[in-house]
């Protein structure tokens, strides 16, 4: 994961050029985010929404869902997980003079994770909160739409997430 995560790092700044540097989400703007992610667990949807507090901070959101089968000593058990968290994201932008369509972001985020299984199912999958840390990245095609990049763990939201972007 971190070679994909440097290999990443790479490609996106070496798109990068001498435009001018802005904030990726002004205060007081919304930014909607949807797509699919990474998981050892199912394959997880989620829709969240960020808003921009500083120049360089946002806070937000996150709803989340992932429903998979699991063999457990001969009996097959369906599980499905709902996921709901907070973040803090530092928008390195201005700091790094990265052009406005494209965004480098990292911070932490704490979730509740609620593991729905059925009787009998023997297993430790527990419902439970969590804390974790993120980085990801942005390229916007205009001023309202972009597609996202997402690594994080430490937490029940670990794996990665890849999706669009939307800003109000």
């Amino acid at each position: 994961m971190k070679k994909l995560l440097l290999i990443c790092s790479i490609i996106l700044f070496s798109f990068i050029n001498n435009a001018k540097a802005q904030n990726p989400i002004d205060v007081g703007q919304m930014q909607l985010n949807a797509g699919f992610g990474l998981s050892n667990y199912g394959l997880p949807v989620y829709v969240g929404l960020d808003y921009g507090i500083h120049p360089d901070i946002t806070i937000g959101g996150e709803v989340s869902f992932r429903s998979y089968r699991e063999n457990y000593f001969g009996t097959k058990y369906g599980h499905n997980i709902f996921g709901f968290s907070a973040n803090g994201n530092y928008h390195f932008n201005t700091i790094m003079g990265i052009p406005d369509n494209f965004d480098f972001y990292a911070g932490a985020n704490v979730g509740f994770v609620m593991w729905n299984s059925p009787r009998g199912y023997g297993g430790s999958r527990t419902s439970g909160l969590g804390l974790g840390l993120q980085v990801g990245g942005r390229y916007y095609f205009n001023e309202k739409f972009g597609i996202n990049l997402e690594f994080g763990g430490g937490n029940a939201f670990s794996g990665g997430k890849i999706g669009v972007s939307v800003r109000f």
